[in-house]
């Protein structure tokens, strides 16, 4: 393997990690469209079992902050190991992470008037990526959630605000 492609390797690990970390970015700051939407490539996909399937770049960036406006109303990502398996040409490949997450979801089922209950996620993102004309993006992601609970005593915020 030559250094210039080793290089390459260690440019694109890095680059996907940061997508990972700009995604958890977004997501925390409500689903925001101007940050999810360009994380993923034009005709991407993004599901969830019980949320969403969505497709093309736009849908999702629509979509998630939809999700965020209905259902759930606030939440923090803790993206954990991603591991990242690149195609031998170090131009797309897979990234699988874990999700820790506490949040706040609408109680009825995203019903507007509903009540909101405090909860934690856990379970793990399978993408692939691929290198655009624009840098890494999210080709496929698919989110497993796992486990799921409510939170008791409910959470305490020290800090109000939009995020």
């Amino acid at each position: 393997m030559s250094l210039e492609h080793r290089l390459a390797v260690l440019e694109a690990r890095a680059a996907i990690t940061d997508l990972v970390a700009r995604y958890a970015l977004g997501a925390d700051r409500r689903n925001d469209p101007a940050i999810m939407g360009p994380l993923f490539a034009a005709d991407a996909s993004w599901s969830c079992d019980g949320f969403a399937t969505l497709g093309g770049r736009e849908a999702i960036a629509a979509g998630l902050a939809a999700i965020a406006a209905d259902t759930v109303l606030w939440s923090i990502h803790f993206m954990v190991a991603p591991v990242i398996t690149l195609a031998d040409d170090a131009r797309g490949g897979t990234c699988q992470w874990y999700l820790w997450e506490l949040c706040t979801m609408r109680a009825d089922g995203g019903q507007a008037g509903g009540g909101a209950q405090d909860q934690w996620l856990g379970g793990w993102y399978d993408g692939t990526v691929t290198l655009t004309e624009e840098g890494w993006r999210f080709q496929t992601v698919v989110l497993d959630i796992r486990a799921q609970g409510e939170i008791a005593p409910p959470l305490f915020f020290k800090k109000a605000g939009g995020r």
